[in-house]
């Protein structure tokens, strides 16, 4: 069925907000188009078919941030990574009480020192609090934390909400989903738009999808921690909104790579490259904040490239399950795998250029 698209916005610069009007250049690498993407199930737990998500928008709602009432509940976060950290301390600074979980739990303490609490577990930080956030890195871990042993399902019941803001796949999102439901709770996906420094300054994207009677009640919250939510209807539209909008920057980013690396072997100076595009129809906030230090090979990190080169792989999987072309994804995703391949993993996704030099060297 159709869903609502509702949007909250306030301005700033994010360079995560790409322009509309690029456009990813083709690799120089041929496409690899794996053959089968399709996740292994993971538990007996089924719910609706895989894809059976409907995409056309049939109304647009700005939603006020005045109009929500304030959240005043326990709240719990699992996870306090890069991410998880920074939105975290943010709902605490925001006087919310906090409840806080990590698998290592030295990670708490900076928060703990803020005033938040500490679980020993998923399932007790779920079972103490009214509504639970999970920031996991990748689909195994989110489905550990939510269903694994002492997980935070083992927490849950009826009046209370699970809201996962991971990045993972359709189908991950659906089994987290139904497990949470079967205890009678309520269930929200989140992913969010946005890395290291957004998620500081409270300015993420929430893409979210599930129970609209929790996106309602836990608003206030994400306006803390972002810049503007949408609602996309059910479980599995918000993953598959956020693997898309992964993809088009993962690819974005292959191109521009290619672009500083062609400047500097025609003569040009790649300083400014980046000047030119950041004033051109293709002007794009993640260009003009990356491209001067990967010129001088430097790679703060704000989104590890091995995160960047899972949300391909997912996206292609997204893509392979509805016969969907994807060849420049395709190709930009081998580009990440060679990265990772050379130790960058935990560099920033902008290292991939370092691929790229690679290959120009073992080419001459």
């Amino acid at each position: 069925m159709p869903f609502t698209f509702l949007s909250k916005a306030k301005p700033t610069n994010n360079i995560d907000n790409l322009s509309s009007t690029a456009m990813a250049l083709c690799s120089t690498f041929c496409p690899r188009i794996p053959i089968n993407f399709r996740a292994k199930p993971i538990s007996s737990f089924t719910s609706k078919p895989l894809f059976s998500l409907s995409f056309k928008v049939y109304s647009s709602q700005a939603t006020d941030a005045s109009s929500q009432d304030k959240f005043t509940g326990r709240v719990g976060f699992l996870g306090l990574g890069i991410m998880g950290s920074p939105m975290a301390q943010n709902l605490i600074k925001a006087g919310c009480d906090v409840t806080v979980w990590n698998r290592t739990k030295s990670k708490c303490d900076p928060l703990i020192s803020l005033g938040a609490k500490h679980g020993s577990s998923p399932e007790e930080v779920a079972a103490n609090c009214d509504v639970t956030f999970s920031m996991l890195a990748d689909p195994e871990s989110a489905i550990d934390v939510a269903c694994g042993k002492n997980g935070a399902v083992s927490g849950m019941g009826p009046g209370k909400g699970y809201v996962d803001v991971s990045t993972v796949d359709v189908a991950t999102a659906k089994l987290i989903s139904g497990h949470i439901k079967a205890t009678g709770a309520s269930f929200l996906e989140a992913p969010v738009s946005g890395s290291k420094k957004p998620a500081e300054d409270g300015q993420l994207i929430f893409l979210t999808a599930g129970d609209r009677a929790l996106y309602d009640s836990v608003a206030s919250l994400l306006d803390i921690m972002g810049k503007s939510r949408f609602y996309l209807g059910e479980v599995g539209n918000g993953a598959a909104m956020k693997l898309v909008v992964n993809m088009i920057m993962g690819s974005m980013m292959a191109s521009f790579s290619e672009g500083i690396l062609l400047s500097k072997k025609v003569g040009l100076d790649p300083n400014v490259l980046v000047e030119v595009v950041s004033q051109g129809a293709i002007s794009a906030p993640m260009f003009s904040v990356k491209g001067p230090p990967m010129v001088k090979s430097q790679y703060p990190t704000a989104f590890p490239l091995k995160h960047q080169q899972k949300d391909l792989r997912l996206a292609l999987g997204l893509a392979e399950s509805v016969s969907q072309s994807t060849p420049i994804a395709a190709a930009a995703n081998e580009l990440y795998k060679v990265a990772k391949s050379y130790g960058l993993s935990d560099e920033d996704f902008s290292a991939v250029i370092e691929a790229l030099k690679a290959k120009s060297h073992n080419t001459v």
